[in-house]
């Protein structure tokens, strides 16, 4: 398989604070990686440069198979599936959910002039239906709920058929409903054979979708673990993530964490 992503001694620094430091890490094209840690771990700022928002200060990113610093990467951006809450922000609300979702053909948030073919309303119409909103196709995205948002936004993540999909925290500021609409949902692309490459990244291991195949897990801008889900998703390496002492269970392809009691003193 090839890589996706590829980052070789990644560090990034801004003034004195290192965001990221020395970080290693390879996606290939058949992989679903969910990236945890708790915040100011660097989650965000390995998505941006992931999705070619920012450069390393040192170290290689590769992404798609070019690297950052020796591409044009407004070249890059439309063969990349992104949805952020940066980005949510940036939608028109009188925007129709439809629009939404087609314009990402034109790499433009709000439709204006620009004309489109039956394959691209084709497309946006298949899109929806396989994400389950097909229903809010005529609303306006500024009167949907949060979870409805985010359902949107992957929907046109999708739209130019990406060869990377980046979801970023997808699930925050979601309730309990909308966070288990969601997690179908990406489940159910995970499992989908041609859906692309995806990384997710969240504070809580709940939030992980069944068929996400590998977790790199952050503190403090290093990789404390990274790899196959079932091997270093696993107590000490997620205590050693969050700083505290976590009980972790897995049952019915979903993760749940606790902290561990504090021992009575006698």
């Amino acid at each position: 398989m090839a890589a996706v992503l590829e980052f070789r001694d990644v560090t990034v620094r801004r003034g004195q604070s290192v965001l990221v430091d020395g970080v290693d890490w390879v996606v290939e094209e058949d992989e679903r990686w969910v990236i945890l840690g708790p915040n100011g771990a660097g989650k965000t700022t390995i998505m941006q440069l992931a999705s070619t928002q920012m450069h390393p200060t040192s170290g290689e990113v590769e992404v798609l198979g070019s690297q950052l610093g020796r591409v044009d990467v407004f070249e890059l951006r439309p063969r990349i599936g992104l949805t952020s809450a940066a980005l949510a922000e940036r939608i028109p609300r009188s925007e129709q959910v439809r629009d939404v979702v087609v314009s990402a053909s034109y790499g433009v948030l709000g439709r204006w002039r620009e004309e489109y073919d039956d394959l691209d309303h084709d497309r946006a119409h298949e899109l929806l239906v396989e994400i389950g909103i097909a229903h809010l196709g005529d609303r306006t995205f500024g009167t949907l709920s949060e979870g409805e948002r985010k359902r949107v936004q992957i929907a046109r993540a999708l739209m130019v058929d990406p060869e990377v999909l980046l979801l970023d925290e997808p699930a925050a500021g979601l309730d309990l409903g909308g966070r288990e609409d969601l997690v179908s949902t990406l489940s159910m692309l995970a499992y989908d054979p041609d859906s692309p490459a995806t990384v997710l990244v969240s504070h809580h291991v709940e939030e992980i979708p069944p068929g996400f195949t590998h977790v790199m897990m952050l503190r403090e801008g290093r990789v404390v673990a990274a790899g196959l889900i079932d091997d270093a998703l696993n107590e000490a390496n997620l205590s050693a993530t969050f700083g505290m002492p976590l009980a972790l269970s897995h049952e019915d392809g979903r993760w749940a964490a606790r902290r561990k009691p504090r021992r009575a003193r006698i």
